[in-house]
C-alpha cells in the first residue's frame, strides 16, 4: 500500500492470475497430460520454421520493422483475405500487423472504447476480452450462449436487447472460443444488419477461420454496410502452429487502422521482425496445407469427443476450434466445475479447463470444463484411456 491505495490499478482488481498459468502448473507438478491451454505440442510446417531461419541470416528483421508490419506481410494477408474471403484490402493502409490476436484486441478497444462506453461480448468469452474493456474504462455486457440439443447457440434478441444508447461497440469471436460455435451466414447478418441500424463498431476475433469443422467460416467484414465498421482480427499461431511466434493482424478501414494503430504504437511499437517474412511465406502455402490441418484436427476432435462421451461427460462436439466443453454432471458429482478441474490430475493425471471463468454469470458455466485437442494423437489416446477411470466420478474422490 501506498497514499492508502492498494498498488494494483482499480479497474484489474478483479483479474488476478490466469486460469491457465494454474492449471499449467498444476500439469507439470503432477505430471499430467494438460488438455488445457490451447497450443499444440509439435511445431508447424518446417518449410516456415526454415523461413525464419532464413531471415534471422540475411538480417532481415533484426532491426526495428516499419511501424505496420513489413510490406511483404501486409500484402501476404491481403491476398489472403482476397484468396479465402473475397475481400479486398489495400496492404498500405488497411493492414496492420500486431504482436497476435491478444494485442490486437487489446489495441483495438484501447483504441475505440471509452471509459462509460458499453462492449458487448458473447459469454463465455476467451479471458483477454475482460481486461482489455477493463483497461480501456469500458463497461463490458455479456450475452450467453447458451447449450441447447449438443451445440452452443446465440439468442439474437438477447444480443439486441442488449444494445443501449451507450453501446460503442460489440465484440464478437467466431469460430467460437472455447464452446466451438461457429456463428452461421444468417446469424451473421442479423449481427451486421443490428450494427449497421444502431451504428455500432465491432471487433471480430476470428484466429481459428482455418479451424471449422461444420459448416463455414465467413468473415463479417464481408456483409453490407459492415466493412467500414469492422476491425477483424487473426493470427498465424493457431493456423500454422507456431503461437510463441505471436504474429497477429488487423484488417479494417483506413480511419480504423489509424485509430488502432495510435494505441497499438504505444504497447510494443513493433515485435517479431524476422518473424514476420516467415509469416508472409506461410499465408501463401497452397490449399492442400489448409485442407490437411483441418482434416487433421477434425480426426483428433472426433477421438476426443469419442473418449469423453465414453468416460461419461456430456459433449459438445465442436464445429470448430482447438476445444471440446464438456457438461460433468452426467459423472454424478454434482456441478463445480472448478473444483472438478482441481481434482483431475490427480485423480486421473488429465487437465483442463473450467468454463466458468470465461463468465460474467459464473453460475452459467459452472458444470462445464474445457479440453484441448491440438495435441499428439497418442498423446490424446492417452488422456481417453485415463479418463475412463472418471465413469463413476463423484466430487472429491
Amino acid at each position: 500500500m501506498t497514499q492508502g491505495r492498494p498498488l494494483l490499478n482499480r479497474r484489474l482488481t478483479e483479474f488476478g492470475t490466469t486460469i491457465f498459468a494454474e492449471m499449467s502448473a498444476l500439469a507439470a507438478r503432477t505430471g499430467s497430460i494438460n488438455l488445457g491451454q490451447g497450443f499444440p505440442d509439435t511445431d508447424g510446417p518446417e518449410e516456415i520454421r526454415e523461413a525464419a531461419v532464413r531471415a534471422l541470416r540475411a538480417g532481415h528483421g533484426n532491426q526495428y520493422p516499419p511501424g505496420l508490419g513489413i510490406p511483404e506481410l501486409r500484402t501476404a494477408i491481403t491476398e489472403h483475405q482476397q484468396r479465402f474471403h473475397g475481400l479486398v484490402y489495400d496492404p498500405d493502409t488497411e493492414v496492420l500487423v500486431t504482436a497476435g490476436a491478444t494485442e490486437a484486441i487489446a489495441a483495438a478497444l484501447l483504441a475505440l472504447v471509452e471509459p462509460g462506453d458499453e462492449v458487448i461480448a458473447l459469454e463465455p468469452y476467451y479471458d483477454s476480452y475482460a481486461a482489455c474493456i477493463a483497461m480501456a474504462g469500458g463497461t463490458r455486457v455479456p450475452v450467453t450462449l447458451r447449450p441447447h440439443d449438443g451445440v452452443y447457440g446465440l439468442d439474437l434478441d438477447e444480443l439486441r436487447a442488449a444494445v443501449t444508447p451507450r453501446t460503442r461497440l460489440i465484440l464478437l469471436n467466431t469460430p467460437h472460443n472455447p464452446t466451438g460455435t461457429v456463428l452461421s451466414r444468417e446469424e451473421l447478418a442479423a449481427i451486421a444488419a443490428l450494427a449497421c441500424e444502431r451504428d455500432l463498431l465491432v471487433v471480430t476475433d476470428e484466429v481459428y477461420e482455418h479451424l471449422v469443422f461444420e459448416g463455414e467460416h465467413v468473415p463479417l467484414a464481408s456483409f453490407p454496410g459492415m466493412r467500414e465498421r469492422t476491425v477483424t482480427i487473426s493470427s498465424a499461431g493457431k493456423t500454422f502452429s507456431y503461437t510463441g511466434w505471436k504474429v497477429g493482424w488487423i484488417t479494417a478501414s483506413p480511419e480504423l487502422v489509424t485509430a488502432v494503430r495510435s494505441a497499438k504504437q504505444f504497447l510494443t511499437y513493433v515485435s517479431a521482425g524476422p518473424l514476420q517474412y516467415a509469416v508472409a511465406e506461410a499465408l501463401r502455402l497452397p490449399d492442400t496445407y489448409f485442407d490437411a490441418l483441418r482434416a487433421d484436427l477434425r480426426t483428433k476432435r472426433d477421438l476426443l469427443s469419442d473418449g469423453l462421451t465414453d468416460a461419461g461427460f456430456g459433449v459438445y462436439r465442436p464445429a470448430g476450434t482447438y476445444f471440446v466443453t464438456t457438461d460433468i454432471r452426467p459423472l454424478g458429482g454434482g456441478g463445480d466445475g472448478l473444483a472438478f478441474c482441481r481434482a483431475l490430475p490427480e485423480h486421473c493425471g488429465v487437465v483442463a479447463i473450467p468454463n466458468a471463468v470465461f463468465y460474467d454469470h459464473r453460475e452459467q458455466g459452472a458444470p462445464f470444463v474445457r479440453f484441448a485437442f491440438c495435441k499428439r494423437t497418442e498423446v490424446l489416446t492417452e488422456a481417453v484411456t485415463r479418463l475412463k477411470s472418471l465413469t463413476h466420478w463423484k466430487a472429491g474422490t
